[in-house]
């Protein structure tokens, strides 16, 4: 056999034949396809979680704003009363936040803070949508303290 024909020979098999590329594209598709709606579902619930636990951080500050004012902030004065000293605010030693402002929830949306009575009050999150009620990561969460 001359050079020339065994160069030819090794050019024909080192590639991948259209059938096997096909195959094997068809077992990527079908491995995203059982795995993307997992992964969807853990963020969706990471989403939750987060908003969980940044309620509990801000139900911890309005405690200590509690503490030192004597009260909770008023619903006018929201949560923004944890980065700035309302004027009615006597013995205030904040900021009870880090960071200079309140942070938005995980979906982009700002949390909504109630003083129900002097003693009581409640953090929302309205979820992915941002309105009240729904389901999954649509649904409302609530930190009541009373």
């Amino acid at each position: 056999m001359t050079k020339s024909h065994l160069r030819q020979k090794r050019r024909a098999r080192a590639g991948f034949t259209l059938t096997e590329l096909m195959v094997v594209l068809l077992i990527l598709a079908l491995l995203i396809a059982l795995v993307t709606p997992n992964v969807i579902r853990y963020v969706g619930q990471a989403r939750v979680q987060a908003a969980e636990a940044q309620m509990a951080n801000f139900a911890s500050a309005l405690e200590m704003y509690r503490l030192e004012v004597g009260r909770y902030p008023d619903t006018a004065a929201g949560l923004g009363a944890l980065i700035s000293a309302p004027s009615n605010a006597r013995n205030w030693a904040g900021p009870y936040l880090p960071g200079g402002r309140v942070p938005d929830d995980p979906w982009g949306n700002a949390y909504v803070y109630e003083r129900i009575s002097m003693d009581c009050f409640v953090i929302r999150s309205y979820g992915r949508d941002g309105a009240a009620g729904g389901s999954g990561e649509d649904e409302e969460i609530a930190r009541r303290s009373c």
